[in-house]
Formats: structure tokens, C-alpha cells, sequence
């Protein structure tokens, strides 16, 4: 929990508003973000970094909510996107173009084009075969691609291998020890302008540590450019800053940037950082509501209505999310839905929360000791990053809604989808 979630009178709240209400209104399963949350994790990168020339670029892939990317863009942000629906993501949400780098391993002409016409800030280039294609897509419509070299620096992140980009096995960016050379390939290619340098070893790091050595790595590299005559306008060292899912202990925005600060030291380049989960991860819970409770020989299932297709980090990386009650003394009343002659009945437990999906993968949380009932409302905490982003439609389960609650006023941003919003596409054949 933090300042933005948190009970009142045993009630669970976002910001001013009881999510007993947010559910009544607007169903279940549910996301429910905080405009304030969303706003001090931004403003703390922010006064962190005014003593030098910066620019904060939001990871849009961990929420690409048009509602929460403008919240971004009002407080100045620029963004970091990895495909060209992003992009168009960013635009409609009211981000400047002039802001944005596109990052990933597999950009397309019609992605490369699009940005190219935008004209975006810079392209981290992930490999020698990319440098080729912009070269020749820019000189194609007449245009300058403006570049930059994602240079893996064979740093271990210490995160989940699956989201640990910055090993030599990792398929992200250009090796280390072929750098200088591929800059200099660069500058000889007609239609690239060189502007930068860009680094990312991974997300949910919880240390320092690799920061730093992936930062001093990269700053040498950046020395040995400049001696090669290749000048840099912007240092971009990536993101990846963790939360607390559970009993983590991440530094805080101001330590971690200090501590990127001192790595600089009185460098002139701007320098560019791209966090994600840090500004949303925990702006964020998942509301969901208790169906069915079953009693098993080895363990007791609490089914709920949302599953591995709303919130897919559990299924995918084992990850851990808190679940809390919303009403944390539910007491007896009279429910049809209980099943059990109109009684509802409080169980104290240990539970597997699981979701109605036809897997056994599908899980919100394993052994988790909760006093509930059925029709009881659950809170997934630290939901914000990686939850609606990577939801999908699996079962043809319509995906959430999402709500911005700012101070005591709450805003549909996503309305639910409808089964036939889901198979609008699809053709019969006669």
C-alpha cells in the first residue's frame, strides 16, 4: 500500500473514493489507477534531475492508456515506444513527437516510416542490419534518420531472465565490443545522423549496482567515440528501477538518480532515462470479485472473475502481487449468489486465488490467508504496470475496464470491451 491506497475505516480506497463504489458503478474485473500516484513518481524524477538537462521518457509499453499517457505528457514528458502503434498511442494522447524514442528489435519500414514522417526524437538502433534499413528508408522518402546505438553492455541485471535485456545472450542491442565501429559505419551512411547512445540491462532491478556498471561501461564508450571525432548529443541509460511487490526493497527515485548523477559528473550531454513500472507499477490495483470458494483435499480455491488474460505477470514470470481485501471485516448477510439457503458465510483461510480461465496456469496469487465470502471484493495491488498492457481476449473474455480516480472524482478511461466488440473482425465463409 502506499498514500494512495489504503483503508479508512476498513475500507479499501483510491485516493478519496471507496473501491466498494467503483465496483458498484462499474463492474468487475476492474482497473483502478490514481491521477496523484501517477503524478509524484513523475515529479520526483523530475526535481531529481533539474540540476542538469534532461528528459524523462515514460516506458509506454508497461501502460499505454491514452488517459494515463496524457497525464504524462501535461507534466512534460517525452516517451519510449517499441512499435508504431505506440507511437500513434503517444500522438493521440497528446505527446510531442519530438520526445520520443523508438526502441525494439524488430522495427518495420511502415514503423520506420511512420516515425521518420512524425519526426521523433531518435531510433535506438538494436543491430547493424537495422542501421542498413534506416539508411535506406530515410534516403527513400527524403528524409535524415536520426540514431542511435542500443549498446548491450553485458551487465546482469539480477531480475527474472525474462526481462533482463543486457546480457550477450539477450536478442536487444548491438554487442559492446563492435560499438565503435558500427558508429563509425554510421557516420558514413548518407541519410543517419548519429545523436546518441542508449543502454537498457533490464526492468524490476531492485540495486543500484548494475546501473552503475552498465553507466560507467557505456560512459567509457563514450569517451572513446569522442576521441574518434563522433560527439554525442544525449546519454540515455535506459530504466528498469523496481517496486515492492512484496518484500523487496528497491531504492528510492531520488537514490537511484543520484546515484546515475555521480556517474555523469560534469558531463555535458542531456541525458535521457526511460521508467516504466516505477511511475505506474504501483499507481495501479486490479479489482476483482470472489465467485466461488471450494474446499479441497489439499488446498481451498477462492475463483475469482478476473484471470491470467486481465493480469498475466502471475502466469508468465511466477510474479507476486499483494491481495487484499476491499471490506477487510465482511460480515453474514442474506445473498442469493452464496448458494447456501441465502446465508453468506465468512471463510477464513488459506487460499489459492485463482481465475475461471481453462488452465492451471491461470492464477492471481498462491497461499494467500484471507477472511472472505463469496461475492467478496478483492484488491490486486501493484497492478498498474504490465496488467491491462499485456491483457489479452484468451477464452473470449471481454478485457477490463479501467478507471482514473483524482481526489474525490472517478473517470471511465477504457470502457469495458463486449464479446461482439471481439469478433466484430471475423468473417463466415458461405
Amino acid at each position: 500500500m502506499n498514500d494512495y491506497f489504503y483503508y479508512q475505516d476498513n475500507q479499501f480506497y483510491a485516493e478519496q473514493v471507496p473501491l466498494t463504489e467503483i465496483a458498484a458503478q462499474f463492474g468487475t474485473p476492474c482497473y483502478v489507477y490514481s491521477r496523484a500516484a501517477l503524478t509524484d513518481g513523475f515529479r520526483q524524477f523530475s526535481e531529481a534531475l533539474q540540476s542538469r538537462e534532461h528528459l524523462i521518457c515514460c516506458a509506454v509499453k508497461a501502460n499505454s492508456n491514452l488517459a494515463i499517457l496524457n497525464v504524462f505528457a501535461r507534466l512534460g514528458a517525452g516517451f519510449d515506444i517499441v512499435s508504431g502503434g505506440e507511437l500513434q498511442r503517444v500522438l493521440a494522447a497528446g505527446g510531442d513527437a519530438r520526445q520520443v524514442v523508438f526502441s525494439g528489435v524488430g522495427k518495420s519500414i511502415a514503423e520506420i516510416c511512420m516515425a521518420l514522417e512524425a519526426g521523433i526524437l531518435c531510433f535506438n538502433v538494436e543491430s547493424e542490419a537495422e542501421l542498413d534499413r534506416l539508411n535506406e528508408v530515410a534516403g527513400s522518402i527524403g528524409k535524415i534518420a536520426p540514431v542511435s546505438l542500443r549498446v548491450n553492455p553485458d551487465v546482469d541485471a539480477k531480475t527474472h531472465p525474462y526481462i533482463s535485456t543486457g546480457l550477450k545472450q539477450n536478442k536487444f542491442g548491438v554487442p559492446y565490443d563492435k560499438a565503435v565501429s558500427l558508429y563509425k559505419r554510421a557516420r558514413d551512411l548518407p541519410y543517419l545522423r548519429i545523436t546518441g547512445i542508449d543502454c537498457h540491462i533490464g526492468s524490476q532491478l531492485t540495486e543500484t549496482s548494475p546501473f552503475i556498471a552498465a553507466a560507467e561501461k557505456i560512459l567509457a564508450l563514450v569517451d572513446e567515440l569522442a576521441a574518434a571525432g563522433i560527439r554525442l548529443e544525449h546519454i540515455d541509460l535506459g530504466g528498469g528501477l523496481g517496486i515492492r511487490y512484496n518484500d523487496e526493497t528497491p531504492p528510492a527515485i531520488s537514490d537511484y538518480v543520484t546515484a546515475l548523477l555521480g556517474t555523469l559528473r560534469e558531463r555535458s550531454e542531456k541525458l535521457i532515462l526511460e521508467p516504466g513500472r516505477v511511475l505506474v507499477g504501483n499507481a495501479g490495483v486490479l479489482l476483482t470479485r470472489v465467485e466461488y470458494l471450494k474446499h479441497g483435499e489439499e488446498k481451498n480455491f477462492a475463483i475469482v472473475d478476473a484471470a491470467m488474460n486481465d493480469l498475466m505477470r502471475p502466469a508468465l514470470y511466477d510474479a507476486f502481487h499483494e491481495i487484499l481485501p476491499v471490506d477487510r471485516q465482511p460480515s453474514p448477510q442474506s445473498s442469493p449468489a452464496s448458494g447456501r439457503g441465502g446465508e453468506r458465510e465468512r471463510h477464513s483461510s488459506i487460499y489459492e486465488i485463482v481465475g475461471p480461465i481453462c488452465e492451471t496456469g491461470d492464477f492471481i496469487g498462491h497461499n494467500r490467508n484471507l477472511s472472505i465470502t463469496p461475492q467478496s471484493l478483492l484488491a490486486v495491488l501493484s497492478a498498474g504496470a504490465y496488467g491491462m498492457s499485456m491483457s489479452s481476449n484468451y477464452n473470449t473474455r471481454p478485457r477490463a475496464a479501467e478507471v482514473m480516480v483524482d481526489g474525490n472524482a472517478v473517470h471511465l478511461i477504457r470502457e469495458r470491451e463486449t464479446v461482439q466488440q471481439l469478433y466484430a473482425g471475423e468473417k463466415i465463409i458461405l
